[in-house]
């Protein structure tokens, strides 16, 4: 069997199409697909993980790598969330001093771990990394939203791209954060 060549596809095309194949596979059936970066290998691994498909990796020649994955059951989709914060940048609103638009960022973070019922999961993307990684002032009031259930989920191309360090939650690629949009009953956007 020939592998889907995925090679030179951004995030989130091999997860996308590495789905649309899996659609119609039968349970123990297997694809194979190549492709170039290692980010693509962890988010396969993370799309096979959620959907409960079996995930393998092996060097396929310099800087390509040969995905495997096996169709098992899959994991009933959970019901759609209540309340998704998708946060894009480090700082809110728009103003001469940058400080101020943080400080207003982790005053609204802090002010979601007072919401009842919070938020079910908050998105960080592009600049909104940042309030995810290490060094950032927001760790503190994410954890306590953490403790209270929330998901927290930041880009891995973000983080790549920014060389950051995540801290807090956990890394999502752009097809499963697009979907936690979609299902979500109400989104604010920041």
């Amino acid at each position: 069997m020939d592998p889907l060549n995925l090679t030179g596809k951004p995030c989130p095309i091999p997860v996308i199409e590495a789905k649309k194949a899996l659609s119609g596979a039968a349970p123990g059936q297997s694809i194979l697909l190549l492709v170039d970066n290692e980010p693509a290998t962890r988010n396969l691994a993370r799309m096979a993980a959620g959907l409960g498909h079996a995930f393998h990796c092996e060097a396929a020649g310099t800087g390509r790598f040969l995905v495997t994955l096996t169709a098992g059951a899959e994991v009933p989709e959970p019901a759609a969330d209540r309340l998704v914060v998708a946060i894009g940048r480090d700082s809110l609103g728009h103003g001469p001093d940058p400080d101020l638009g943080r400080s207003l960022m982790k005053a609204f973070i802090y002010s979601l771990t007072e919401l009842s019922p919070p938020p079910e999961h908050l998105l960080f993307f592009n600049g909104g990394a940042f309030l995810t990684s290490e060094g950032s002032k927001t760790l503190g009031d994410l954890g306590a939203l953490e403790n209270k259930g929330v998901s927290i989920s930041t880009c891995g191309t973000c983080l790549d791209f920014h060389r950051l360090t995540l801290k807090i939650g956990s890394v999502i690629d752009m097809f499963s954060l697009t979907t936690t949009l979609a299902r979500a009953d109400k989104v604010i956007t920041l």
